[in-house]
């Protein structure tokens, strides 16, 4: 186990894509050029991060929960943290209950960004207030040029296992190109397309493309990814909700093309710098790959509605140039 630990609070797959730049330039600090890196295990970080050279290990731990649930996950967090005798800890987060349990776990160095009631906890000078507002991205930035530590790029640029990748691209070969993989579903219902935009974009999109359309997003979606499939006609489509997280980020490594909501799928084509189409109608654009291009509703996402305000029209026609380059 390495001395210096990395610790992000945020729940899903596109959490941990986002902030693995960060954890690169401070695992590049270290002597061994690595850390361990504690996650929630809903972002499934060990799968994904199980060949990235700068996390030595990665450790799970609950953080979420009711108020006695909460109570009960920080004595968890604060024995794991003493029995890894962590030299220091970065808190990317600006939460209390990460920086409260290493200081009770007593971890000598414990690094964050300080802001409101963190501050008493951390031995660093934190960075400007002024972040408070600003997007995670831009506070870790802050916070890393506040402790002298080089950040070369924002882009995730994830690094996948060989195996996997050689597996998945095997399993596909056949698969006439362009691949456009489309993600179903996401966090929250808000932030997913209703059911009529979606019939009516993959019936498009097959009678569009003389590739192939992967159709991607877990178990939870299988029966809906079927249920498109049946209803639509063109162009091959595969239903690949079966795939693992890991392999399908390696099916997203390969792809041409991704549409999708804001989503970790969607975190996850960025991260194998594949042009990835992100539905931004319920939450703000992500601007920390120059993968990600944002189609977004009239008048913005703040507006209630937003993803019924974009238009399956107004998809195709963003994708268009892509598919037309094969």
């Amino acid at each position: 186990m390495t001395p210096t630990a990395v610790i992000q609070v945020k729940q899903g797959i596109g959490d941990v894509i986002w902030h693995l730049p960060y954890v690169r330039a401070i695992a590049a600090a270290e002597p061994g050029s690595a850390v361990t890196f504690l996650a929630p295990p809903t972002s499934h970080a060990k799968e994904l991060l199980q060949a990235e050279p700068c996390v030595a290990e990665v450790i799970y731990f609950d953080h979420g929960g009711s108020q006695l649930r909460r109570g009960v996950n920080l004595v968890r967090l604060v024995a794991l943290m003493r029995r890894a005798r962590f030299a220091r800890i970065w808190i990317l987060d600006r939460t209390v209950r990460p920086a409260l349990a290493a200081m009770v776990a007593g971890i000598p160095q414990r690094i964050g960004v300080g802001f409101a009631k963190q501050r008493p906890f951390i031995t660093n000078a934190g960075i400007d207030q002024s972040h408070f507002h600003a997007m995670p991205t831009d506070w870790l930035r802050a916070l890393l040029a506040d402790m002298q530590v080089p950040l070369a790029t924002t882009e995730p640029n994830l690094t996948l296992p060989a195996a996997t990748l050689a597996n998945v691209a095997e399993r596909f070969a056949a698969a006439a190109r362009p691949w456009v993989v489309v993600a179903l579903g996401a966090s929250h219902p808000a932030k997913d397309w209703p059911a009529s935009h979606w019939t009516a974009f993959i019936d498009a999109l097959r009678r569009r493309t003389r590739g192939t359309v992967f159709l991607i997003g877990g178990p939870a979606n299988a029966a809906h990814a079927a249920e498109l499939i049946a209803g639509s006609a063109g162009a091959p489509a595969i239903n690949a909700c079966g795939l693992s997280v890991v392999e399908a980020a390696a099916l997203l490594r390969h792809a041409d093309l991704f549409v999708g909501p804001d989503s970790g799928p969607m975190n996850l084509a960025a991260a194998g710098e594949t042009p990835a189409f992100g539905l931004f109608g319920s939450t703000p654009v992500l601007g920390y790959s120059k993968f990600i291009h944002a189609i977004e509703p009239e008048h913005g996402w703040t507006v209630p509605g937003g993803m019924a305000r974009i238009d399956p029209r107004q998809v195709l026609a963003r994708i268009e140039p892509y598919l037309a380059s094969h």
